[in-house]
């Protein structure tokens, strides 16, 4: 096997050069790293840009009937490229009196996740029933991923809606806020990943 060392490989003319032909294999050996401090393209989709997180530890409250945005659980992410996808996983910890719970992931201002709307219904990303007292002293996990398509470059911000029919929601705490070792203090959080295509 023959092996060429050489400090630097520079195109003949122009700012090409091709390595091998159609269907060769090149092999990277263990142990060895390539640096790229350019610009890596052709490689495929699938590829995760930047992973961008927020996260919510404060204890927040709504009694409104009308969406209204969750304070301090917003993410903002720019995509490098219009293909790019973004991959919004997101946790919510919340309880409440006995109501009616809806919750809408929003890109700016439209509500993404959600269903199609038939009558009265209301469109959300999902929604919750609690009916009686018994849950006052916990805390419901919330677990929701959705794959965007933005198709911008521009800075895009996901964040939550909520409300409620009656009574009072709470974020990262239970309804019975007590003072006792067994009444829990949770955290929220959003969590942004550019898929690039």
């Amino acid at each position: 096997m023959s092996e060429v060392k050489v400090n630097k490989i520079s195109p003949s003319s122009g700012t090409a050069f091709t390595i091998g032909d159609s269907g060769d294999t090149f092999t990277v050996p263990s142990g060895a790293t390539i640096v790229n401090s350019g610009t890596a393209t052709g490689f495929g989709g699938g590829k995760i840009g930047q992973v961008l997180t927020v996260q919510n530890l404060d204890v927040e409250s709504t009694t409104s009937t009308s969406f209204a945005t969750i304070s301090d659980l917003s993410r903002a992410i720019t995509p490098a490229a219009s293909s790019s996808k973004i991959l919004v996983i997101s946790s919510l910890e919340t309880a409440h009196s006995p109501n009616h719970l809806l919750y809408r992931l929003m890109r700016d201002t439209t509500a993404i996740g959600v269903g199609d709307a038939s009558g009265s219904t209301t469109p959300c990303s999902f929604s919750m029933y609690e009916g009686g007292s018994s849950e006052g002293m916990a805390c419901w996990s919330h677990s929701f991923t959705w794959l965007d398509s933005p198709s911008t470059t521009s800075e895009v911000v996901y964040s939550w809606d909520w409300r409620t029919d009656s009574g009072t929601t709470y974020l990262n705490r239970s309804e019975d806020s007590s003072d006792h070792a067994n009444y829990p203090r949770c955290a929220s959080s959003i969590t942004c990943l550019e898929v690039l295509a």
